[in-house]
């Protein structure tokens, strides 16, 4: 497999997924719809297990298409043809974004690496915070009776961190919450424990592994706005679920969310590796704690993703008609074998005594040139594969005619290796 293969299929996968994440996000919109009433942990399991969907089909699709010969068919969905001998050329936009695909690979790689920086970088800070700011014995200790009334039998370390607006959660084997020196000198004890309780709630659920792997998904589909609609929906429930055990523990909602409100007139500095209280849309979180009863609609938010479904239906309902039409040949292209070398036996295939036939497809233009290629068959040696396919690449061929004309398709040339 050549590096144009790779790039081709990373390129295709990276193109279908804009209708498959509309998709998927729409599937989340209507399922978080249904149970708008329900506990925020199963809207948290729906968008969760959308946004992983989001991360497995693209994986899929790219396994797939490397597979079959380094995705070389663009309208391939799963790896089915989207051309092939007897149809047209694919969909009417696979010609242009075949030319283009390097490029959006390119610029793909060039935003996810500087998105990958930047998450490297709030590691990188992370770590040096829980290592070398203040530590609080008597915060420490507080910490630690609220742990043990959490459940938690791990050591959750403290820190006190100069220019942070909202305490933070993060690691998972030794977790740390940061707490704003500023917080300890002039919020009240009670509400400051709150705030504690609440980061206590997402090291008791792993909450810091789930959002890592939400920065994963976010740094590799960057692009796809259902992603990010997605994710900010996880992270909203997450902040209610966090809420929900904290209220619980102290017994006291209406505590946590007047700590809630002290926090809201502070400038929060959010860091999407770290779990903070400020998460989420700070107002809900208080109202919600106020008066449970009442939750704010979500459908304003699905608007955008649900827009994107229906552009991306619209799409695929114009482009599969013709896709499935069928078109009819007056002659089918042929090889002209005596314009291209004769496949040379691999030396290491002659002492292997290796045999088999190998079926090559060629998109063949009206200029009887090979515009694209693949192994649709192997004969079951990679060696013998790639020999056949170097040499008969090079081959001129008789382009099929159509109502009169040349016209570019697709043939299938079948090369047997024997030893006699």
């Amino acid at each position: 497999m050549t590096a144009a293969d790779i790039i081709a299929s990373i390129g295709w996968t990276l193109v279908h997924f804009i209708w498959q994440g509309a998709l998927i996000g729409c599937a989340v919109a209507v399922l978080l719809a249904l149970l708008r009433g329900a506990r925020p942990e199963h809207r948290y399991t729906v968008a969760c297990v959308g946004l992983l969907l989001c991360l497995v089909l693209p994986a899929v699709g790219l396994a797939m298409r490397l597979t079959d010969a380094g995705g070389s068919q663009g309208g391939a969905i799963f790896g089915v043809a989207g051309a092939s001998a007897g149809l047209p050329n694919g969909l009417p936009w696979d010609a242009l974004l075949r030319d283009q695909l390097s490029w959006i690979v390119a610029c793909w790689a060039a935003c996810a690496l500087a998105l990958a920086m930047r998450m490297a970088l709030g590691l990188v800070w992370i770590r040096r915070a829980a290592s070398n700011e203040t530590r609080n014995p008597a915060w420490q200790a507080r910490l630690d009776r609220l742990a043990e009334d959490c459940g938690i039998s791990r050591t959750v370390r403290l820190r006190l961190v100069e220019g942070l607006s909202s305490p933070v959660t993060a690691g998972w084997w030794r977790p740390v919450v940061l707490v704003p020196a500023s917080l300890v000198s002039t919020m009240p004890v009670h509400l400051l424990e709150a705030l504690l309780a609440h980061e206590l709630a997402h090291i008791r659920r792993h909450d810091y592994l789930v959002n890592l792997a939400q920065n994963v998904v976010e740094t590799l589909l960057f692009y796809h706005p259902a992603v990010w609609w997605i994710s900010g929906r996880i992270r909203a429930e997450r902040e209610h679920i966090a809420d929900d055990i904290a209220a619980r523990q102290l017994g006291e909602p209406r505590r946590l969310a007047l700590a809630l409100s002290e926090l809201d007139k502070l400038q929060f500095s959010t860091r999407h590796l770290t779990q903070a209280a400020n998460g989420g849309d700070l107002m809900s979180r208080i109202k919600r704690l106020v008066r449970p009863d009442e939750q704010a609609p979500i459908w304003k938010a699905a608007i955008p993703v649900l827009g994107l479904a229906i552009m991306s239906a619209t799409l695929f309902a114009h482009a599969h008609p013709a896709q499935a039409t069928v078109q009819r040949y007056d002659a089918m292209a042929r090889a002209d074998f005596s314009s291209c070398p004769r496949p040379e036996y691999p030396a290491a295939d002659l002492v292997g005594d290796h045999q088999g036939t190998v079926n090559l497809r060629f998109l063949v233009g009206i200029d009887g040139k090979v515009k694209d290629s693949k192994v649709d068959q192997s004969s079951g040696y990679p060696t013998l594969d790639e020999a056949s396919h170097s040499a008969l690449v090079k081959c001129l061929f008789t382009p099929a005619l159509a109502g009169g004309k040349a016209v570019e398709s697709w043939t299938t040339v079948s090369y047997v290796w024997t030893l006699e």
